[in-house]
């Protein structure tokens, strides 16, 4: 279970902590419920297609986990809605950072799961299951490996290799 709580802040734990943290360096926009969430992270790789994450980690136990989802950037198409989400909460995930795009915003916003996406498409995804699951994954000047911490609020995402308090 996710052990690191929300009793923090990304400005505080950069503070205390220059030397661990690896800041994010994109623009995130927050979709979901909560806007402060943390916990070990998972990854996962895959570009306009969701079917590989939708079986490998959507439906698997979260165990407070945070994914870490690279889409490339792209926002043709979204690769989290509210379906998905919902998926993602009743199996124990405690949020979602997708380098790319999410749709049923509006939904999304009432759900007690952290989303943090770069934007929003009303297109889904395609279903052809390319892909990887649990391999390092860099974007935003950062690499993000599966067993690291990340730290997601309102002022931005934070990794660490290590469980931090501020």
């Amino acid at each position: 279970m996710n052990q690191l709580g929300t009793d923090f802040s990304t400005c505080d734990l950069n503070d205390a902590h220059p030397d661990k943290v690896r800041f994010v360096n994109l623009q995130f926009r927050n979709f979901g419920a909560k806007c402060k969430f943390a916990g070990t992270i998972r990854t996962a790789v895959m570009v306009e297609d969701t079917k590989l994450v939708q079986e490998a980690l959507f439906t698997s136990p979260g165990n407070g986990a945070v994914i870490v989802l690279d889409g490339g950037g792209s926002v043709r198409t979204a690769l989290l809605g509210d379906m998905m989400a919902e998926r993602l909460i009743g199996n124990g995930w405690t949020g979602i950072v997708v380098n790319g795009a999410v749709r049923d915003s509006r939904q999304l916003a009432d759900l007690d799961l952290g989303v943090k996406a770069l934007g929003t498409s009303p297109v889904r995804s395609g279903k052809t299951g390319r892909g990887a699951i649990d391999i390092p994954v860099a974007f935003g000047g950062v690499l993000f490996e599966p067993g690291k911490f990340i730290y997601c609020d309102e002022d931005g995402v934070l990794v660490a290799d290590e469980p931090l308090t501020s």
